[in-house]
């Protein structure tokens, strides 16, 4: 199940996939499936598929721990293409609007001072940062407690590790708005099906997310 261009990329301790399956490069909506490894290194589904929604631009090759080159004129993952990452992206925490979390990733209580910084030319780019405790030097950055809800749940996906200025910045799975409403470049699905994958998720399992086509 796992998609052949990315298998040599998950690591042996790796032992939950996240995988999204879009049916083409420019599609909004995906397929996610829950995959555990078993003993014998067979992946198998566990739960029910989950539909969720993608970038407004559908899929972008994006910088995570794939090591293959792009396909030829696929396209490439920059600051504001409205494009999800397509590759292998580790999973390091959660957030939310709860004082603590009910899964096991390392969590972080949304505050009204985080912000997700999104200026390629700021040191914090690509970065949620408390703006009480930094000094400001970004002209553009997303507040994470938002009016909409949509981050009253969510994953930081560990896209652009190295903070490569224009590469793309602060890439999560959160709400959806609905079914058929893509995000800024994000994966989004509904409440229900994302607090089932965050109560899942076990960092002792080296969680990955792999987003490709199907």
């Amino acid at each position: 199940m796992i998609p052949a261009l990315f298998a040599p990329d998950l690591p042996p301790a790796c032992r939950q996939v996240l995988l999204v399956a879009a049916p083409d490069e420019r599609s909004i909506s995906a397929e996610l499936h829950k995959l555990e490894r078993d003993a014998s290194n067979s992946w198998k589904q566990v739960g029910d598929t989950i539909p969720v929604t993608l970038g407004r631009n559908g899929l972008a090759w994006g910088l995570g721990e794939h090591q293959a080159s792009p396909p030829p004129n696929f396209r490439l993952k920059r600051e504001g293409d409205g494009c999800s990452p397509a590759g292998v992206f580790r999973l390091p925490l959660a957030f939310g609007d709860a004082p603590t979390s009910h899964g096991r990733l390392r969590y972080v209580p949304i505050t009204q001072s985080l912000l997700a910084v999104d200026d390629p030319q700021s040191q914090f780019y690509n970065q949620i940062v408390d703006s009480a405790c930094v000094t400001k030097d970004w002209s553009s950055t997303e507040f994470m407690q938002r009016e909409d809800g949509l981050y009253r749940h969510g994953i930081v996906v560990a896209h652009n590790p190295s903070n490569q200025p224009d590469a793309g910045s602060c890439i999560f799975i959160h709400l959806w708005r609905g079914s058929d409403q893509p995000t800024a470049g994000c994966t989004a699905m509904s409440e229900a099906n994302l607090q089932r994958i965050l109560a899942w998720l076990d960092p002792a399992l080296e969680p990955r997310l792999v987003q490709w086509i199907a």
